[in-house]
């Protein structure tokens, strides 16, 4: 029976561990609900008629009905309602930006807070994989094979709608873990690989197949996997990894990384532990240059590791910083310095080409640029110089050159991203689809999926009009 409703203005608060203790560990901040505060949390939905929340949701998760699910304690029935639209719920109930999305359409969210969907995504997701024995329904192969480049949200989300038409789906994975940015790029006290690894352990048993190690471009070509290997379409999901750098001097000192190193070798190949065979250099005085997400999450990871000093360094105001609140708010708790409306202008080296300093300037803000945000100014006389010994470099990210070099007939923009039709995945090449980072740019898992979704749709009606 569903309990009374909580008129609450503020979301139940989620239990998390003290930061002093973990800002020396990797294991997860955010501890979850327990049952008792789920319901509580669930009651402060309102159950509107017109369901705002839904649509800000870019894979359009049903969420008053499986909110309403958890009022009745029936979680494992909340959590195959989120399946029927999102194949990676305990993901997503961790890393999604939930405030700009679904919690932002909430009628609660007028006079108070708005209901806490994420937390709650994340609590079905996370007692049905704790409680609940995996049955998974299989449907018969159609025939038709699909070929997935990128293990990644996109490319998860594509292959768990097209396994599901029938379609026979091989997603190749360039690195030797499947599971792409979720894997390399999100540190586990953010989202632990175990769960990443259950979702998709989910869609093996559903009948996709990966194959890892395999880099499209190298080993394959998308034209070989479309004239010799037999597939009638191909999904590309290979996201944005190649790093964006600065191009100021000192950038190739030793002790410089860019984020996409520095979180992959702590997140893929596990570098914090002691006995790690691909071991990374613990600063003492750390600088990660950016404001995202990413760079949040490489400045507490290098605390982590053991810094002593982590700053972040952002040449606009706190105001226009793209990550999330809530990253900024545990980044600081746990002693994270931020260096706002500063530049760096160059990295200094010592004798013996490690770094030990980073110039940097003081920024004003002025008119609005192109983004909408107000440009930064450098104020006259202002260099200073901040001792370090590490710098992460984290100002973006692009997609890496080899699917556009080896598949000349398949357009991209200036920027090296594939052009994609956004409501289909459809590209310039004929039975060639793409979605997520390797045609935004760096995005969100979210977003990603919900181009993985669409573009599922849309093969599926390529194929069968092939056939008709």
């Amino acid at each position: 029976m569903q309990n009374k409703r909580n008129m609450s203005p503020k979301k139940v608060d989620i239990p998390v561990q003290d930061p002093i203790v973990r800002s020396g560990n990797f294991e997860e901040v955010a501890l979850g609900y327990t049952e008792e505060m789920a319901i509580e949390e669930a009651n402060r939905c309102l159950n509107c008629k017109h369901k705002p929340c839904v649509s800000g949701c870019p894979v359009n998760v049903k969420i008053p009905e499986f909110v309403m699910l958890i009022t009745e304690g029936k979680f494992e029935e909340a959590y195959e309602k989120i399946l029927e639209t999102n194949s990676l719920p305990a993901v997503c109930g961790r890393v999604c930006p939930q405030e700009s999305q679904c919690e932002a359409k909430c009628v609660r969210g007028i006079k108070g807070e708005s209901v806490g969907i994420g937390r709650l995504e994340r609590f079905a997701a996370d007692w049905s994989m704790k409680n609940a024995e995996k049955k998974y329904d299989t449907v018969p192969f159609n025939g038709k094979k699909v070929a997935i480049i990128g293990s990644g949200p996109a490319g998860l989300a594509c292959a768990g709608d097209l396994v599901k038409l029938g379609y026979d789906v091989t997603i190749f994975e360039a690195f030797h873990l499947a599971g792409g940015v979720l894997v390399y790029g999100i540190p586990e006290f953010r989202l632990p690989k175990d769960l990443v690894q259950k979702e998709i352990d989910g869609l093996v048993a559903q009948g996709v197949k990966i194959r890892t190690n395999m880099v499209i471009g190298k080993v394959l070509t998308i034209d070989e996997l479309l004239e010799e290997e037999g597939f009638s379409a191909v999904f590309v999901g290979s996201g944005a990894g190649l790093p964006m750098f600065m191009n100021i001097p000192g950038e190739n000192l030793n002790g410089v990384y860019s984020a996409n190193e520095f979180l992959t070798r702590i997140n893929l190949m596990k570098a914090y532990k002691e006995d790690a065979k691909t071991p990374i250099m613990r600063g003492e005085a750390v600088a990660v240059v950016g404001g995202g997400n990413v760079a949040m999450d490489a400045a507490r990871s290098a605390k982590r590791l053991g810094a002593k000093d982590v700053y972040i360094i952002y040449r606009r105001s706190e105001a226009e910083m793209p990550a999330r609140l809530e990253e900024v708010h545990h980044a600081k708790e746990e002693g994270i310095i931020f260096k706002v409306l500063t530049n760096p202008v160059q990295i200094i080296g010592d004798d013996n080409g490690w770094v030990k300093g980073m110039e940097c300037v003081s920024m004003e803000l002025g008119e609005p640029d192109q983004s909408g945000r107000r440009r930064p100014i450098k104020i006259e006389g202002s260099e200073h110089v901040i001792d370090l010994d590490t710098v992460i470099m984290s100002i973006g990210t692009s997609p890496n050159p080899l699917i556009r070099s080896t598949t000349p007939d398949l357009a991209t923009n200036k920027w090296g991203c594939i052009e994609a039709d956004a409501e289909t995945g459809t590209t310039s090449k004929e039975g060639v689809f793409a979605g997520g980072d390797a045609v935004t740019g760096a995005a969100t898992v979210i977003l990603a999926m919900g181009a993985g979704k669409k573009a599922a749709k849309a093969i599926d009606e390529y194929i069968k009009s092939k056939e008709a």
